[in-house]
This record gives C-alpha cells, structure tokens and sequence, in this order.
C-alpha cells in the first residue's frame, strides 16, 4: 500500500519498506532548519553552558577543563555559566581562578543555598546563546553526549534531554520510590513527564525564553520542561559513576521535590478527598439506614464501646490527613504571594553589567 505526500506541485511516495525519518530527509529542508545545520557546520552557534555546582572542588577543576576542550572543539561562540548554590568549599575559588584565565567561564554565585531548581533558573535567565546545555558537573551527565544534542537540535528538535538507561549508582529504595513516583506523576497529571530524564539537557532559545516566563517560586523543572511542550527527543545514555565526592541529593530534600512536583502539576491530591468524602458519607447513609431498621425489627442494643472509639479515630485521621494536604496547597500559595525574590545573587564574575545588577 503507497501513501503519497504532495510537497511544492510533486508527489512523493512512501513504500511499505521506507521509514518516516528517510521521507522526513527526502523532503526540502526549511530556512530555520537549514540556518540551524549551517551555523552547527560553520561553528558559528553560539552555546550556553549552565553548570549548577554545589560542593565540588573535588571535580570542578577537571570537569570544566573537559567541558572547555569539547565546546572549543564545536563552536566559536561559547560560554560557561557556573552557578554556585552557596557552596561551602573552595568551589569558588577554583571557578573563580579559571575564570581569570578563560573569558568564556562565568560565575554566578547565590548568598546560601537555594537549591538546584533555582540554580538552574537563573543560568537560564543569565544565558545569552542560541541554545543552552544544563550539565552537572560531576561527570555522571557525559560531555561526549553534547555533539548528539547539537545534531538532533539541527534536525529541528528545539529540546534535547538525556535519558539515563540504568539506575545502578542509585540505591534500591532510591531506584523504588523514583519508578513510583513517576508512575503516580503520569496518572495525576495532565502532562507526559518522562521517567528517567533529568536536567541534562539541550534547549532552544525559544525555549528558554518559555521558560523564563514562567515565574513561580516554587519550582519542579521537570514538569515545566514538559509543560512549555516543543519539539523533544530524548538520547539514551548510560550513567558513570562519580570520579570523586559524593552526590548533594538527599532523600529528605528529594522527597520535598516530589511533593512540589505532585502539587504543582495536579490537584487530584485536593478532588480525591472529594471523592473519598463522598464514598464515606455513602457508606454512612448505609449504616445508618441499617441501622434503623434492624432497631425497628429487633430493638435497640447497646452500642460497643470498641466500635465508637475505632470509628472516631479512624474519621479524625481521615480529616487530618485531608487538611494536611489542604495545608500544603495553601502552604504554596503563602510562598507565592509573599513574592520574594527566588535567589538572592551574592556577586558574579564574567557577566555583563546588566546582568550583574539583577
């Protein structure tokens, strides 16, 4: 069976043995496409590295020597944004001293630590290059991988993200409540969020600028990579274990992300009680109506104390558990309307004046 496909007053056909992606190359290439494929052959791009570092001068010094040496290699417009998340090491002082010597390394340093959520979204609002990369700077995010992203942004993919096929550095539990946490993500949202895909990632300037416009201050950017849409691709690839250090991830500021992740994304959280509110009232008609009748047969019996005690234990933690989940919806909304600012920038180095000053 042919499928034909009319492109400027020609027919073109599909055979059964011929993939979409050889008939999507056998088509004439758009001018955005063909400007993306001439500035990545040229080396004309211009890339934005965003490199959030927390306690990493074990790794620092050779990681953004590696980075260097591979962004020179691809383009001759380049910069490295690190953005130090209140590192308590000598982290600064290291980045600070390659800055020096390299123009293209640049510092953003935060008064404490805000987390990595806002680190990366001021290195998007700091960034000034058609395409950005967001890259960890403990070696676990390959920088051989950052050539495959520039080729699928030149295909016309406008985000790019890593896909990490194995878990194996991540403990068992850790491997658990991530598999779940992504499973629940996908029935309670609205929004595809792929498992297993992180913040190492290629994103256009389009993109970026989406981003930038979204201005929540409490912020799970997995879900708005996936909320802003475009055109995606995911690129499988294999995790190494860190050279040294260890990692600044902890289960209890890992599991506050889930929470933002669940409530920033879906409200089936505060309609389930709703539901759940409705059944037990059902389940109460029931028993009283039960009740009721079995008095008008029978006669009255004494009520068990057991029963009223378990009754009303269970249906005070219902309602507890129902306003605290309540409670961390209005908790969001106190943070929200507050309006402080999300960071707080201690100084930079490399930036330019304007953006020194925000």
């Amino acid at each position: 069976m042919q499928c034909p496909y009319k492109l400027q007053s020609r027919t073109r056909h599909c055979s059964r043995g011929q993939s979409m992606q050889q008939l999507l190359q056998s088509f004439p290439m758009d001018d955005t496409l063909q400007k993306r494929v001439e500035r990545l052959k040229s080396k004309q791009i211009s890339i934005s590295c965003i490199v959030p570092v927390f306690n990493e001068e074990a790794l620092i010094d050779s990681f953004l020597t590696a980075l260097y040496s591979k962004l020179e290699n691809l383009s001759q417009h380049f910069e490295i944004i690190i953005i130090d998340d209140g590192s308590t090491d000598q982290t600064n002082k290291l980045v600070m001293q390659l800055a020096k010597d390299h123009q293209q390394i640049k510092l953003i340093r935060f008064s404490r630590n805000f987390g990595k959520e806002h680190a990366i979204a001021a290195g998007l609002k700091a960034c000034a290059g058609e395409v950005s990369i967001i890259i960890d700077a403990d070696f676990q995010h390959p920088i051989e991988l950052i050539p495959t992203f520039l080729e699928k942004w030149s295909q016309g993919h406008d985000m790019v993200y890593g896909l990490r096929e194995n878990r194996q550095s991540d403990s068992a539990i850790r491997r658990f409540f991530s598999a779940t946490f992504y499973k629940a993500l996908r029935v309670m949202t609205k929004i595809k969020i792929p498992a297993n895909a992180g913040d190492f990632r290629l994103i256009d300037r389009s993109a970026i600028d989406s981003l930038n416009n979204c201005e929540e201050r409490t912020r799970f950017m997995k879900g708005l990579y996936a909320w802003i849409g475009y055109q995606s691709i995911a690129v499988p690839f294999h995790v190494p274990d860190r050279p040294a250090g260890k990692s600044s991830h902890h289960y209890r500021r890992l599991t506050e992300l889930a929470v933002t992740g669940f409530i920033s994304f879906s409200d089936v959280p505060l309609r389930v009680w709703g539901f759940i509110g409705l059944i037990i009232s059902l389940v109460s008609f029931c028993t009283a109506a039960y009740i009721i009748i079995d008095t008008l047969i029978h006669g009255a019996s004494v009520p068990g104390y057991a029963t009223i005690i378990v009754t009303i234990i269970f249906f005070g933690g219902i309602q507890l558990l129902s306003i605290g989940i309540m409670g961390e919806y209005i908790a969001r909304i106190f943070h929200e309307v507050k309006r402080r600012p999300s960071y707080i920038i201690e100084k930079t180095f490399g930036m330019d004046s304007e953006k020194e000053n925000k």
